[in-house]
């Protein structure tokens, strides 16, 4: 049998004979068919931004969030699998809930991304469970800053100044290196964000979308918080004006 998959992927603890398990590349491949998901790092704290896809005209604005709080320092944006990026957070703020009771400290942000990887990567151990399909890029704000993590489906998590993943990723990773985060605010930096997720979205292929944000910063006193409607709206604009000129050219 080669090692294309075949033989190799019936179970997730199979190796393939070049050390590969197809499972988790498969769990993989249904983060990057989701609407892309952005994290920036910005000199004053942490902003969040997801292109959700809609998937229907008559679903009502703001369901199936894919932004959520895990604690009130921390919150976490999920690409891929709605319903298992859900089991991801409610583990999230598990443990959150749990460190604060025994310890009487908020959880530190590298304390928690450890925790939700290594519970990521459990599901990669026995036969009778399947990867997630999902990939979180986790944010928050602790006694040493902001800070930034992404956990991807294997359960393998790493710290960033800027993280993109979903259908767009390239392309906002791109966008991302060319910005100065170290001398970004957080509302400039929800302005960028915004306009990465409008530039990679792609018009003929993908459905509608709503853009949802969150950050976790000085303005907000450091909770994590849905950024204010009229920054939103002021970000969409700004957005759209600039996909306009970039048409224009």
């Amino acid at each position: 049998m080669s090692s294309i998959g075949t033989g190799y992927d019936l179970s997730v603890t199979t190796f393939s004979p070049d050390g590969r398990v197809f499972q988790i590349e498969y769990a993989a491949k249904a983060v990057d068919n989701s609407g892309t998901v952005i994290g920036i790092k910005c000199k004053d704290g942490i902003v969040l931004g997801v292109e959700k896809l809609i998937p229907s005209k008559m679903m009502l604005p703001g369901s199936n969030r894919r932004i959520h709080a895990v604690h009130r320092h921390s919150g976490m944006a999920v690409a891929g699998l709605a319903a298992d990026g859900r089991q991801i957070v409610a583990r999230a703020k598990s443990e959150a809930n749990n460190y604060d009771s025994v310890y009487g400290d908020p959880i530190p942000v590298k304390e928690l991304a450890d925790r939700v990887a290594s519970y990521v990567h459990l599901c990669t151990l026995y036969w009778w469970l399947r990867p997630f399909g999902c990939g979180v890029i986790l944010g928050g704000y602790d006694r040493d800053g902001p800070q930034l993590y992404m956990v991807e489906p294997s359960g393998v998590s790493y710290r960033y100044f800027g993280a993109a993943i979903g259908k767009g990723r390239q392309a906002a990773k791109t966008e991302i290196e060319k910005l100065k985060l170290a001398d970004l605010t957080c509302r400039q930096g929800v302005i960028e964000v915004a306009k990465i997720i409008y530039g990679v979205h792609d018009e003929a292929k993908d459905k509608d979308f709503e853009l949802e944000m969150s950050w976790v910063c000085e303005e907000s006193n450091r909770q994590h918080e849905k950024v204010p409607e009229e920054l939103l709206e002021e970000a969409k604009t700004a957005a759209k004006a600039a996909l306009e000129e970039m048409d224009a050219d």
